[in-house]
């Protein structure tokens, strides 16, 4: 398993238990080093004093804040230690909210929340609770030199911890103004796309495609070899009845679904059907509604 990020204890009314924080996700993105054009060779950062016009070393750095235009007054590590919140190792569930009221655009980052050696039958109480209360636990918690306010959710893992965003760092932003003049049966078609579209998450069926493409860029540096460019989309074609394009996008899906049944089919069976050719005049690409 992991390390653990955070190690303290977790505690609701007089209950208490041990618990430990392990990073429940992370990006995964190929990084490039910046190089000198001329001979290829990494470059290094520095940090430059103006004043006397020369590198300084890392351990010659301290941390300053500017309280007043170039004044600073000087923070020393220990001193960011001494002033750290009981919430540094204690985290104590404030109040709980149902599930349902919290809009996801508070998640920032999300964490498996595991009980620690004596902790697991509170663990197991508040996870079951959760579960058939429907409600999520908000705490406070300071970790990486910031105290977090964080949601606790019940998860196939047990508990999932969401940091939150407090609501100054939450964008507003005015709703559109929705046209009124949608058709039942407009809205019918809808329903019916979607549902041609819907199926059940799995998140291994999503990937990078750009990311794919810059591997297979750098393999084939590797071997001297060029790269094709893909393919750019059309330019969307101007569609004034809104009917029209959605009965074809029907068609489409419901075509495409088809289309999956009959190679998964030919997969199992190795029996190979020739695909059935477009109806004469069928228009293709995707449309945009003016």
């Amino acid at each position: 398993m992991a390390a653990s990020v955070w190690s303290g204890y977790l505690t609701f009314g007089l209950i208490s238990m041990p618990v430990r924080l392990y990073s429940g996700a992370r990006g995964s993105r190929i990084s490039f080093n910046m190089l000198h054009r001329d001979d290829h060779v990494r470059l290094k950062q520095q940090y430059i004093c103006p004043a006397e016009d020369k590198v300084v070393e890392r351990d010659e750095i301290v941390k300053g804040y500017e309280y007043r235009k170039g004044e600073y007054v000087i923070i020393d590590p220990e001193e960011l230690k001494k002033i750290e919140p009981k919430t540094a190792k204690a985290m104590e569930i404030l109040e709980f909210v149902k599930a349902d009221e919290v809009d996801p655009v508070y998640f920032e980052s999300s964490y498996y929340l595991q009980p620690d050696e004596g902790g697991e039958k509170p663990y197991s109480l508040l996870v079951q609770a959760l579960k058939e209360t429907d409600y999520m636990g908000i705490a406070k918690l300071t970790m990486h030199n910031r105290e977090y306010t964080v949601f606790l959710r019940p998860h196939e893992s047990g508990m999932m911890l969401h940091t939150m965003y407090y609501e100054d760092e939450v964008r507003k932003m005015e709703a559109p103004k929705l046209n009124s003049e949608i058709k039942p049966a407009e809205v019918k078609i809808a329903h019916q796309l979607i549902e041609a579209l819907a199926g059940k998450f799995e998140p291994e069926k999503f990937h990078d495609t750009y990311e794919e493409n810059v591997k297979k860029l750098i393999q084939a540096r590797l071997e001297g070899k060029d790269v094709e460019a893909v393919a750019k989309p059309a330019k969307p074609e101007k569609v004034v009845d809104l009917m029209s394009a959605l009965k074809e996008s029907l068609a489409q899906m419901k075509g495409k679904k088809a289309g999956s049944r009959v190679a998964e089919a030919q997969k199992e069976t190795g029996i190979h059907v020739a695909p059935k050719k477009p109806a004469s005049g069928e228009r293709r690409g995707r449309k945009r509604i003016a």
